[in-house]
């Protein structure tokens, strides 16, 4: 019965000078980590710096490009009237050549503007035929008039040439008036044959006319039966535009869908874009920076992610004069880029991205520093210098500058540089972060 409370004891004590230990472990290790942060908050900062070396520096460009094509035209809808429906369009990613079917249409409304205007026009030419023939039995007629009138004037003048004492008086003033009768019968017959033939010629000029409109909408509707059937103008692969005609109300990220025979068609819409693959070219665009290290006629590779083991030799064309302000890439100016291809591949359509390397000359015994050791700074460029536990900053002169990596003249091999501005780790204070953006050179 004694034995117990003696044990019970002991476990209390034990369990106390657990206790006991581990609070006065915990104390230490508060007050440890307190003298920790106190003196890291009064050391200073460190700079991430990086030596000047002699070596040499290789002035290689890398870029990314999208593949065009040099030649390229658009297929659209020719302007014959209201809606066409598409009867048979080349598939997407097609290849064809000159001459071969695009693109062609429903032509039943033609056809029908067709058949309309040949009767039309065949209509027209048997109303001239019949006004021609009607014209010339009236000419009959008229001729037949005319011999009439003149053969009466001629028979009253013998019988008014009569002497007229040998006959009544009464008779040779009948004769006389005769006479004169007959030549006004004849002059107005002459008139009258006169009017009728310029009568008769306005209407065959109208006839005429009419046949002339009949004939131009025929051949019109002719010209718009062959423009329904549109034919390759170059070799090419083919690139099949969304259906901007499937929607009356757009939207943003609106998605269409592409043209597919038995779809209606606005005249003058662009249904297909034709891309000629015989001579590609890529579109790129460089840095300032890299700018001065571009020039026409350097040599290009180019390799694709998405062929493997593909390389293709290419030479830059055209370099843009006027650099483009791009926010979203940094505050760096960028130049357009036109580099031709030396040769293709067929499996490289247009709209392909494609990596660019472009083997600029290479530089010995430089003295290079990285890029971002490089600052300008009211008009001057600077390196910051180690002097002691100081950074000085220290002009130089910038000879080269590669994608990484910068040819300076005016400090020593071995020289340690910082690698962002100093005055930038201090203005964030104690314990603070470098802006990124202050070790990109402006």
């Amino acid at each position: 019965m004694i034995a117990r409370p003696r044990r019970t004891r002991r476990r209390v004590l034990i369990g106390l000078t657990v206790v006991a230990i581990l609070g006065g472990a915990g104390v230490w290790a508060v007050r440890a980590t307190r003298s920790t942060v106190s003196a890291m908050a009064d050391a200073e900062p460190v700079v991430p710096t990086a030596r000047v070396a002699r070596e040499a520096l290789d002035l290689t460009i890398h870029m990314t490009g999208e593949l065009r094509s040099s030649a390229q035209q658009a297929i659209t809808a020719p302007p014959v009237g209201g809606s066409l429906r598409i009867l048979s369009l080349a598939d997407s990613g097609s290849t064809v050549a000159t001459g071969d079917v695009l693109l062609s249409f429903d032509p039943a409304d033609q056809r029908y503007a067709l058949e309309q205007a040949q009767s039309e026009l065949q209509e027209a030419e048997q109303n001239i035929l019949k006004r021609r023939a009607d014209i010339g039995a009236q000419n009959a007629s008229d001729q037949v008039a005319l011999l009439t009138a003149r053969f009466n004037v001629r028979r009253a003048e013998l019988d008014a040439a009569v002497d007229r004492d040998l006959i009544p008086a009464n008779d040779y003033q009948i004769r006389q008036v005769s006479l004169q009768e007959a030549r006004r019968a004849l002059e107005q017959t002459e008139q009258d044959v006169k009017a009728r033939a310029t009568v008769n010629t306005a209407g065959l000029s109208v006839l005429e006319e009419t046949r002339m409109k009949a004939q131009v909408a025929a051949e019109r509707a002719q010209q718009n039966m062959e423009m329904l059937e549109i034919k390759a103008p170059l070799d090419g692969v083919v690139s099949v535009r969304d259906n901007m005609d499937s929607a009356t109300v757009f939207f943003s990220g609106m998605t269409l869908p592409p043209y597919r025979v038995g779809d209606l068609v606005n005249p003058g819409r662009p249904v297909l874009d034709l891309f000629n693959v015989s001579g590609m070219e890529i579109r790129s665009n460089v840095n300032e920076l890299d700018r001065v290290n571009l020039s026409v006629g350097q040599a290009v590779m180019v390799t694709s992610d998405s062929i493997a083991g593909l390389e293709l030799p290419a030479t830059v064309r055209a370099i843009s004069g006027l650099g483009q302000a791009q926010r979203l890439r940094g505050p760096l100016r960028r130049f357009d880029v036109t580099i031709g291809l030396d040769r293709t591949d067929p499996r490289l359509q247009p709209g392909t991205s494609v990596v660019l390397t472009v083997k600029g000359s290479r530089v010995d015994e430089a003295l290079v520093v990285p890029r971002q050791a490089v600052f300008e700074r009211e008009g001057k460029t600077l390196l910051y210098v180690r002097t002691g536990e100081r950074f000085e900053p220290r002009e130089v002169k910038v000879l080269h500058r590669g994608e990484s990596r910068a040819a300076v003249e005016g400090v020593d091999a071995g020289t340690e540089v910082a690698l962002i501005r100093p005055d930038d780790m201090r203005d964030d204070g104690p314990g603070g972060t470098a802006t990124p953006g202050s070790a990109v050179p402006r």
